[in-house]
């Protein structure tokens, strides 16, 4: 089994993401499920998520679904505090026939996908031009959501 030099446990994290909760996974070097638990999608989430991965030793690696839109967050968050974070794709459909599809599943998925190597992915910057036409789309997509509802509920009669 690999240990840190400190003795301390070398963990690997897996993190399935939604707009709500994250649920994370922590595995020992040889792929054994140290423990799941589901987090608040917010940054104090993400502080007790990183809390409770290191409970289990030290943190190696960290697999986040979804690094360009609910993951965001979470991959910054981890990326401050010096942990290295890998870019993970949703399990095949093939796989999800065999194992189910549960956040805790996707969740060990990731880890497992990293641990082994099969996840190497960078996870997006989350700044330049890219991200500020991704954060323009989504303000133009909710000024029309909220148009649209105004418009429904008649207190709008037309906008110019």
């Amino acid at each position: 089994m690999s240990s840190m030099p400190d003795g301390e446990m070398e963990v690997t994290g897996g993190v399935d993401t939604h707009k709500e909760t994250h649920v994370a996974a922590a595995l020992d070097p040889v792929g054994k499920v140290l423990g799941t638990a589901a987090f608040p999608a917010c940054r104090s989430g993400y502080r007790l998520l990183l809390e409770w991965l290191s409970s289990f030793g030290q943190v190696g690696r960290v697999g986040v679904e979804g690094t360009g839109a609910w993951g965001a967050g979470c991959s910054r968050y981890l990326t401050e505090n010096g942990i290295e974070v890998v870019e993970v794709v949703r399990p095949n459909r093939q796989h999800r026939r065999r194992y189910g599809k549960t956040d805790t599943a996707d969740a060990v998925a990731a880890a497992r996908a990293v641990l082994s190597g099969e996840a190497t992915g960078r996870p997006r910057g989350g700044t330049g031009t890219v991200e500020s036409m991704r954060l323009l789309k989504t303000a133009r997509r909710s000024a029309i959501r909220a148009r649209t509802v105004a418009v429904n509920q008649g207190g709008v009669e037309s906008f110019v």
